[in-house]
């Protein structure tokens, strides 16, 4: 059951740190010594002047089913850079690497998440981008032209075959505060990562947002349902982030209902509640809304104890399972059964978070498509408002090792 919202290196445990060093004294002995750091300047807000601002946050999910991508692929459809301007951007993939023993023990490959952030970073940094918005993405606060403006990555965390990556732009970094990272491993033995969830929260001004990357219990038999609710209750229950420290009166959320925004996205594993031919037959026919009477996601959400989550509209085929570099889905054979079914999902609670787009993209990668989402939120601006201090201008100059750290640098200012 999916609650609602209420007020050793392999074993995974709770307030894991990104994985790079998130320290000051850690960076600093890394940058050039040549190399001026930016002072930022308080921004204040006077009486006459609005307390809210608005953003747009994009979130895509994709299980790559354990193939390393080459260094030209395409990902302008699955950022959707062509269509859309966002201010945050936030990737989740399951399976960036076979869930073998190998990599569910061994240390992890961290290569691949490089190789995967490195395409992220090129597509969101084309300048030959249109940075044109969408119509239906609300153009205010969008400052201009967004070509002015680089992304920089704000925490990028790998667990096994989980990856999370957080990218802002450059503009909107210095207002982001307190970023952290939680692991939850629920795979086998109920604590390896094969399973589980990397959840990343940060302020952004005075607003908490958390955003958990899943992968829940896969499995099509008559009440594997259940396995992925054990997983999905074991992940809210686990996630914990670290209190504030010090005198500080922020009281910073320590779970994931606590935070004002949370979207829960990933390979949820969820399937239909149909016999394998009658699934394909609602298929072929595009008869979405018969086949989501039957969606075990979507029978969870409309229970009346999970009012606080939502999801748009589906209007798109199931996004598994397909062959292989192929629009035909995986046809059933003795040996393993696969119906088709959407996996892959992105859900939200909190208030002032609308989604606008819900989709899939096309890649052909693996046997699930990506789904991505945007959504618009107000949040809320102090009077006095001021970010975290960014080694912004000298990001390029860092080490390559360190360019996807989460710079969790004290504040400058105070009130």
């Amino acid at each position: 059951m999916w609650p609602r919202r209420m007020g050793a290196s392999k074993i995974i445990r709770n307030n894991v740190v990104a994985d790079f060093s998130t320290t000051t004294e850690s960076l600093l002995h890394l940058l050039p010594s040549d190399l001026q750091l930016p002072v930022i300047s308080p921004i204040i807000v006077t009486e006459n002047q609005e307390t809210h601002n608005d953003y747009n946050i994009f979130v895509s999910t994709w299980n790559v089913g354990g193939i390393t991508p080459s260094q030209d692929l395409n990902i302008d459809d699955l950022l959707d850079t062509h269509n859309t301007s966002c201010h945050i951007y936030v990737i989740g993939f399951q399976e960036v690497v076979p869930l073998n023993a190998s990599n569910v023990l061994g240390p992890e490959n961290k290569k691949v998440s490089t190789r995967w952030n490195s395409l992220i970073k090129k597509t969101l940094n084309k300048k030959s981008r249109s940075g044109q918005l969408s119509s239906k993405v609300t153009k205010s606060n969008t400052e201009g032209n967004d070509l002015q403006h680089d992304f920089r990555c704000l925490v990028s965390k790998q667990m096994v075959g989980l990856l999370i990556s957080v990218w802002v732009r450059s503009d909107v970094l210095p207002f982001i505060r307190n970023p952290n990272v939680s692991c939850v491993g629920c795979g086998i033995m109920g604590c390896l990562g094969n399973k589980g969830s990397v959840s990343i929260r940060f302020q952004l001004h005075e607003t908490s947002f958390c955003f958990v990357c899943s992968h829940l219990a896969s499995g099509g038999g008559e009440g594997d349902e259940r396995n992925r609710n054990s997983d999905a209750n074991e992940i809210f229950s686990r996630t914990s982030f670290p209190s504030n420290k010090g005198s500080s009166s922020i009281r910073l959320p320590r779970r994931i209902l606590d935070h004002d925004r949370v979207v829960v996205f990933g390979d949820l594993n969820y399937r239909i509640s149909l016999p394998e031919k009658e699934t394909r037959s609602l298929v072929d026919r595009f008869d979405w809304k018969k086949l989501l009477e039957y969606d075990q996601l979507r029978t969870e959400l409309m229970d009346g104890q999970f009012e606080a989550w939502h999801e748009g509209p589906i209007n798109f085929p199931p996004t598994y399972k397909y062959l292989p570099n192929s629009d035909e889905y995986f046809v059933k054979n003795q040996e393993m059964k696969r119906a088709p079914a959407w996996c892959d999902r992105i859900i939200w609670s909190g208030e002032e978070l609308k989604q606008i787009l819900y989709t899939r993209s096309e890649s052909k990668l693996s046997d699930h498509r990506p789904v991505k989402a945007i959504f618009s939120t107000q949040v809320e601006v102090s009077r006095l408002a001021c970010g975290n201090f960014y080694f912004s201008d000298g990001f390029d100059q860092i080490s390559t090792s360190l360019e996807f750290v989460c710079m969790n640098i004290p504040l400058v200012l105070t009130n």
